[in-house]
């Protein structure tokens, strides 16, 4: 399962991928990677309300539909999809994936279908809403980490463990571009799950208890949102349980989010 020694391919993936600074992703020079990029702002969110969260969940993938929760889990033998009632934390429906898969970030395509990603098996299974029938599964290169779409539901966003963030078409899986996320400081690699929240993107940086803020037309992280109060409100904390999952309701602009085997899962607030 994905576990710390993860970390150390993250970073020799981004020390190679360094070497391709100043190209865009048809390996043509890029203006924008000459741009000074400001430092972005860190902000800390209000914690609004706390509800209970299934400490089995290996949580990857988080979003809001129907007015409840869909979640996808990880790990090889317990990977999952679920509709989770967000004020008991009961699981309402589910569905497993075969045990060869580990699964991992979560989309909503549609007003019908979920597309749900694996971590090194290179497949995105695609689920009918409704009752969870699998009706499609695509193909892709690399590893599966987070996913979402965006307001208007015309591409999807993917990353894979790096600082690259691929945007895909959701009716072929085909990659449209790409972009690199960076700070003042430079790439930001281990961007993990993904979230479309009004006209940015948020991501989960694995290991943190930081969320990025990112312009999807630039790459630029505009601010990183401090979850680390956060932790403190659980009941354990061991090396695999980190700062994951961030959903929206769109229709009121809430946002949820939680982590790999918490017991709580926080409605916060922030102010960008």
């Amino acid at each position: 399962m994905k576990k710390i020694f993860v970390i150390g391919s993250i970073l020799l993936g981004t020390m190679a991928c360094g070497s391709s600074a100043g190209r865009g992703e048809n390996g043509a020079s890029s203006r924008s990677s000459a741009a000074v990029v400001p430092e972005p702002k860190v902000v800390v969110p209000e914690i609004v309300a706390e509800y209970p969260h299934d400490a089995r969940a290996y949580t990857q993938g988080l979003l809001w539909a129907d007015g409840g929760l869909y979640e996808s889990t990880g790990e090889y033998g317990s990977s999952s999809l679920r509709r989770v009632d967000l004020g008991t934390g009961r699981v309402e429906r589910m569905v497993q994936l075969p045990e060869r898969f580990f699964g991992e970030g979560l989309a909503l395509v549609g007003d019908s279908v979920c597309y749900l990603l694996t971590w090194r098996e290179q497949r995105c299974f695609v689920y009918r809403r409704s009752d969870f029938r699998q009706v499609g599964v695509f193909s892709y290169s690399g590893e599966g980490w987070g996913l979402t779409g965006n307001a208007v539901g015309d591409s999807l966003y993917m990353s894979d463990g790096s600082e690259w963030i691929r945007v895909l078409n959701p009716a072929d899986f085909k990659q449209l571009r790409r972009f690199r996320v960076r700070d003042h400081r430079g790439p930001v690699a281990a961007v993990n799950e993904l979230e479309w929240v009004g006209d940015r993107l948020w991501a989960n940086l694995y290991l943190t208890d930081r969320i990025a803020v990112i312009d999807p037309a630039t790459g630029f992280v505009t601010h990183y949102i401090d979850c680390s109060a956060l932790e403190t409100r659980i009941a354990h904390r061991r090396e695999t349980d980190v700062f994951n999952g961030i959903a929206c309701d769109p229709a009121t602009g809430r946002i949820f989010v939680t982590g790999k085997n918490w017991d709580k899962l926080f409605e916060i607030k922030v102010e960008l």
